[in-house]
């Protein structure tokens, strides 16, 4: 990383962290009018009993500014405009479900069928660009040194399945204040830097725009959380994630990056496998952040073990990049 790389990827990140700091002055406040209130579960800690009516839909203040940014940072790079235009997708998709949630009053939010109806083409036809406009291989390599597995025609198969599968991973890990937002700061910075080494600078600072957003909602998500992302952030953050993963050939890499969320998403699986197979429960509840609640670890302990384990993600996810073919 050359000097100028350097300090055009501070400067991309400092000006995302300004600017969802400085809308969040201005959001928050207004949320809270608009009275778009988070609803919390009975059956969850009782701790967060007190986190009903916290404004919600706070993705709308930094995911689609920072994404927005980073496009304006580069606006001819065909990756950054697909990348950005799936993650604005998948963020519509999060709105939708949160407005049904809050507005319309609808607890269970928008049903996983009309969810799917917009995520499943969107996966498709970002398979299909990566590969015929963008001239990629329709394969994907094994992290750590692994070979590269071609899939051909499967291709756009596989990567459907990854979106879905990691952009509600992501989702589901927003379940404690600061958690997501804090998380996804080091698994940014990972991709970030396997941006750079794929010689995909506007996806670097795709990455680095989102991390600097991610700061500055934790101006107001960190505990106690004066909002919450919602599913407009959550949402937005995964698609994101996932097409860098795609745009960079690390497909199989962003399991590892982004094992916090894996995990999160692997509890509440096999939870419901456990429950209808044998009636028991593993955890004491899923997805797992909230089982070490129910323990009783303090919220923050839990936040920020998982921003630890983030971290140990993304580090690893970096090892396992050398050797990969593709």
């Amino acid at each position: 990383m050359t000097l100028a790389t350097a300090q055009a990827l501070a400067v991309a990140g400092a000006a995302s962290f300004v600017l969802a700091g400085a809308l969040g002055l201005v959001a928050v406040p207004l949320l809270r009018r608009l009275r778009v209130g988070q609803r919390v579960r009975d059956d969850g800690p009782k701790t967060h009993l007190k986190k009903m009516g916290t404004p919600t839909m706070g993705g709308l203040f930094f995911v689609v500014p920072g994404l927005l940014l980073s496009l304006a940072w580069s606006p001819l790079d065909p990756g950054v405009r697909a990348a950005v235009l799936f993650a604005l997708v998948f963020s519509f998709v999060g709105f939708l479900d949160d407005y049904t949630k809050v507005v319309r009053r609808r607890p269970l939010g928008l049903r996983a069928r009309y969810k799917l109806a917009v995520q499943v083409p969107a996966a498709f036809v970002l398979a299909w660009y990566a590969v015929e406009r963008l001239g990629y291989s329709a394969s994907v390599s094994i992290p750590f040194g692994g070979p590269a597995i071609a899939l051909g025609p499967l291709y756009p198969v596989f990567v459907v399945l990854m979106a879905v599968f990691m952009g509600n991973a992501v989702n589901i890990t927003d379940g404690a204040d600061g958690l997501l937002a804090g998380s996804m700061v080091p698994s940014l910075a990972a991709y970030m830097l396997v941006s750079l080494a794929a010689g995909q600078g506007g996806l670097a600072t795709l990455c680095v725009s989102l991390g600097g957003a991610c700061l500055g909602f934790l101006l107001y998500n960190r505990y106690p959380a004066r909002v919450i992302m919602g599913d407009t952030g959550s949402l937005g953050l995964g698609g994101a994630i996932t097409a860098v993963a795609v745009l960079t050939k690390t497909e199989l890499l962003v399991a590892v990056i982004g094992l916090t969320y894996v995990i999160e998403a692997l509890s509440v699986i096999l939870q419901v496998i456990s429950f209808q197979s044998t009636g028991r429960r593993i955890f004491r509840m899923s997805p797992i952040h909230h089982h070490f609640e129910l323990l009783g670890w303090p919220e923050t302990r839990v936040v920020t073990m998982f921003w630890f384990g983030a971290l140990l993600a993304g580090v690893l996810g970096l090892l396992g990049l050398a050797g990969m073919g593709g």
